[in-house]
């Protein structure tokens, strides 16, 4: 069994809970998604499950092996990526690959299908310095190297922080090709958008789950208004919404402001109440609920 089993986990440093009693199951082979904002609980739970925590109370194993008793194993079998760079950067990008290669028992070349498409792309550059390369090439290396030793469990905390967004699509379609090797992939992000890249989401927040389920499940859960409203003095508009008796929430979108209201709330008044402030060029629009949306009424 390759899979993650999480029971009641809690964690605090000091007066400050950072896991409340967590509870869920990371299914062999699949790729979650813990989605969340900073101060969610997400990298303690990563350090928990990777053996750099103790927890306070609960239970945790990973690929079978409990996190407490069978840390030596568990290291063993894991891969884990964070989000900040911490590969050595005075080392070449061989260099690198062939010393975590080394420290896991193994040989580049005994696990090179697994990372084929990834070490490709980085390959012209294998004798450059890690610390020179751009922020795409950075992860492609660090993955690397978290998947040298053919781990049964991948762990990625908020991988893509920082990085393009190209480089991030392309992170997500590699996560993709790995499902074929069978790897179960944990992976935690700040980035709402993110979440329709996994099987199964959690929605995190001051260390507890909001909601957990597929992404199109989550979206389809959400059952309130929503309005894409426009206007030519947008800040002002924003700040008029919020203050309107309609109104549950007013959000940033883009080029629009994502508008929740009450139950019967339509079209007509919310123009009415815009132009009624003076405002012109009014667009309101029915809009579909995202992952974001979802979060922010949960919170």
């Amino acid at each position: 069994m390759n899979g993650i089993e999480i029971e009641n986990i809690s964690k605090s440093y000091g007066a400050t809970l950072a896991l409340d009693a967590l509870t869920f199951t990371v299914q062999p082979g699949e790729r979650f998604g813990l989605l969340g904002p900073d101060g969610a609980g997400k990298s303690t739970l990563f350090k928990i499950l990777t053996t750099l925590l103790i927890p306070d109370t609960g239970r945790a194993s990973v690929a079978g092996w409990d996190v407490n008793k069978d840390f030596a194993t568990i290291r063993r079998h894991i891969g884990y990526m964070p989000g900040r760079f911490s590969l050595y950067p005075d080392l070449s990008v061989a260099e690198n690959l062939n010393f975590f290669a080394t420290i896991f028992g193994t040989k580049v070349k005994a696990n090179y299908e697994l990372i084929r498409p990834i070490y490709e792309q980085i390959e012209p550059f294998s004798k450059r310095r890690a610390g020179a390369l751009s922020g795409g090439m950075k992860q492609k290396l660090a993955l690397c190297c978290a998947l040298i030793h053919q781990p049964k469990v991948l762990f990625l905390d908020e991988p893509t922080t920082g990085v393009d967004a190209v480089s991030r699509d392309e992170f997500w379609v590699m996560l993709g090709e790995l499902k074929k090797a069978g790897i179960t992939i944990l992976v935690s992000t700040p980035y709402m958008d993110e979440a329709a890249r996994c099987e199964r989401v959690a929605l995190l927040q001051t260390g507890k789950i909001l909601a957990l389920d597929t992404p199109a499940n989550v979206v389809n859960a959400f059952n309130q208004p929503l309005w894409a409203v426009r206007a030519d003095n947008y800040y002002q508009l924003l700040l008029d919404l919020r203050q309107a008796s309609f109104t549950e929430r007013a959000e940033v979108f883009g080029e629009f402001i994502h508008l929740t209201t009450h139950t019967g709330t339509d079209r007509e008044s919310i123009v009415a109440y815009a132009q009624s402030g003076g405002h012109g060029n009014i667009v309101v629009e029915p809009a579909k609920a995202s992952i974001e949306d979802v979060f922010l009424a949960l919170m």
